[in-house]
């Protein structure tokens, strides 16, 4: 399997479906263990992450870190990604063009990790996900469930770096998202 994914993200590497490959530095297809029950999916890679190649490595980042640490959850055990795989100029929003570009990397990656849990962060990353109609300030910290996957709720960790009133909030869906860990594992 790990085989498949390593196949896939040399794809996604030197993709250029989208426009977003023109400006890019480094595409960023994800890191993390392949045969995890936790998939974490935010939205784009911004500067840091393009600079580097690898997603979550600024100060949202670092938050990120935290929040998985506060419960007990090491980030390397974890797969974590975007909806798109290349940095928007300007950190500015996806396209619709630019997520149905990247939408095959993304089902594929949850494919072939076929993560018990999902953990979509910010509202790009659950309209690209699960459609219109869940938004963010009512369904965070919350479990979906679709037919074939369970999904988790919350909001991108860079909102909360603007707005430090997300920050308990955040904290308190993370360990919502603990017992559901728990539950399924």
């Amino acid at each position: 399997m790990s085989e498949e994914l390593l196949t896939l993200h040399e794809k996604i590497v030197e993709c250029q479906l989208c426009r977003l490959s023109e400006s890019r530095r480094n595409a960023v297809p994800g890191e993390g263990a392949f045969d995890t029950s936790l998939m974490l999916v935010g939205e784009a890679p911004g500067r840091n992450e393009d600079l580097l190649g690898r997603p979550f490595v600024g100060a949202a980042g670092a938050f990120l870190s935290d929040l998985l640490s506060s419960i007990g959850v090491e980030r390397t055990k974890v797969f974590i990604t975007n909806i798109v795989k290349c940095r928007p100029p300007m950190n500015r929003a996806p396209r619709v063009d630019e997520v149905k570009a990247c939408q095959p990397y993304l089902q594929r990656q949850i494919s072939l990790i076929d993560p018990k849990i999902i953990c979509l962060m910010g509202n790009n990353a659950i309209s690209a996900v699960l459609g219109k109609g869940y938004p963010i300030s009512e369904m965070h910290g919350k479990r979906v469930q679709t037919v074939d996957r369970c999904f988790f709720v919350t909001y991108h960790p860079a909102a909360a770096l603007y707005m430090s009133e997300l920050k308990e909030t955040m904290t308190k869906d993370f360990k919502v998202l603990s017992d559901i860990l728990k539950s399924v594992s």
